[in-house]
C-alpha cells in the first residue's frame, strides 16, 4: 500500500508542477512561491480546525520545523532551472539528486531515519536507473544542472524534517508547520528578490491555477506517511515513476506532444526499481 501511495504522490507532484508553472508565468518566480504556500497554509489550517487538532500542543527541537524552509528552496531551484534546460532534464537531474541523497540517508540513517544499507547486488538496478536518467537529459547548462540536482537533494532533506515532526505529532500538524514556515521564508525571499513582480499585479480569472498549493498539502501529507515506511531511495524512485508517466500524459493533453525519451527513461527507471525490489524480496526469504 505504501508503494502505491508513493507512486500516487508522484502523480500529484506532476500535476502541481503543471499548475505552479502556469502560476509562475503569470506572477513571476517569487510571488508565485508566496501564493502557493499561502493557499496551502489556508487549506491545512482549515483541515486542522475541522479536525480540532492543536498544532501548538507540544514543542520540539527547532530543526524539526525546517521542512518548510527547505521546501521553499526546492521551488526556487526548480523555477530558476526552468527555461534553461528541458523539463525532462530537470526531472531526471532532480531524481539523481534524490537518489544520491536517498542512498546516503539510507546508509547512515541520518536525522533518525531507518537504516537500509546499500548492497552490491543492487548495482544492476542502479545501472538501469542511471540509464533512464541519461535518456531524459536533452540539454546541459552548468548552473541549471546544479540547481536541478540541488532541488532533488533538498526534496529528500525537506521530507525528512517533515517526517521527524510528523512522527512526534501528526501528518496534519507537520503539514501545517511546513506551510507556516514556508510562507514566512517565501515572504522574506520575495521582499529581498521579488518586489518588482508586483508591477502590473492582477488576479487571473482562471481559478484553477491557484490550486497548486492545495495539491501541495496532499503531497506533503502523503510524504509524511510514506517516508518512514519506505526507504529514502525507493521512495524517490516510486515518486519519480508516478511523476514521469503522469508528465507524459499531461504533455499530450496540453500540447499534443509525445516524448518517447521520457517514456523510455521512465521505463528504465521502473525496471531498475523492480530489479532491486525483487532482490530485496529474495534476500528477505
Amino acid at each position: 500500500m505504501f508503494y502505491l501511495l508513493s507512486i500516487f504522490t508522484g502523480v500529484l507532484i506532476a500535476l502541481s508542477i503543471a499548475l505552479n508553472g502556469v502560476l509562475t508565468e503569470h506572477y513571476g518566480v517569487y510571488l508565485a512561491t508566496v501564493i502557493i504556500h499561502m493557499v496551502g497554509l489556508l487549506v491545512i489550517a482549515l483541515i486542522v480546525l475541522i479536525k480540532r487538532i492543536n498544532p501548538f500542543a507540544s514543542k520540539h527541537p527547532w530543526y524539526y520545523y525546517l521542512g518548510g524552509a527547505v521546501g521553499v528552496a526546492t521551488v526556487v531551484f526548480i523555477n530558476m532551472a526552468f527555461g534553461r534546460i528541458s523539463v525532462s532534464a530537470i526531472l531526471a537531474l532532480g531524481l539523481l539528486g534524490q537518489s544520491v541523497a536517498g542512498l546516503i540517508f539510507d546508509q547512515y540513517g541520518w536525522l533518525g531515519m531507518p537504516k537500509h544499507p546499500f548492497k552490491r547486488s543492487k548495482l544492476i538496478g542502479i545501472l538501469f536507473i542511471l540509464a533512464g536518467i541519461a535518456a531524459m537529459i536533452t540539454g546541459f547548462e552548468v548552473l541549471a544542472v546544479i540547481l536541478a540536482f540541488a532541488s532533488g537533494v533538498s526534496i529528500v532533506i525537506a521530507r525528512t524534517f517533515n517526517a521527524l515532526l510528523s512522527e512526534k505529532t501528526s501528518a496534519y500538524t507537520s503539514t501545517f508547520y511546513n506551510n507556516t514556515v514556508g510562507v514566512s521564508v517565501a515572504l522574506l525571499v520575495f521582499a529581498i528578490l521579488g518586489r518588482g513582480e508586483l508591477t502590473g499585479f492582477s488576479i487571473n480569472p482562471s481559478w484553477w491555477i491557484y490550486t497548486g498549493g492545495i495539491v501541495g498539502v496532499a503531497i506533503i501529507t502523503l510524504s509524511n506517511i510514506t517516508v518512514v515506511k519506505v526507504s529514502a531511495l525507493y521512495l524517490s524512485l516510486l515518486v519519480f515513476i508516478g511523476q514521469v508517466f503522469t508528465g507524459v500524459v499531461i504533455d499530450i493533453a496540453i500540447s499534443g506532444e509525445f516524448s518517447p525519451r521520457n517514456l523510455i527513461g521512465g521505463a528504465l527507471v521502473t525496471c531498475g526499481l523492480v530489479v532491486n525490489l525483487l532482490l530485496d524480496k529474495k534476500a528477505a526469504h
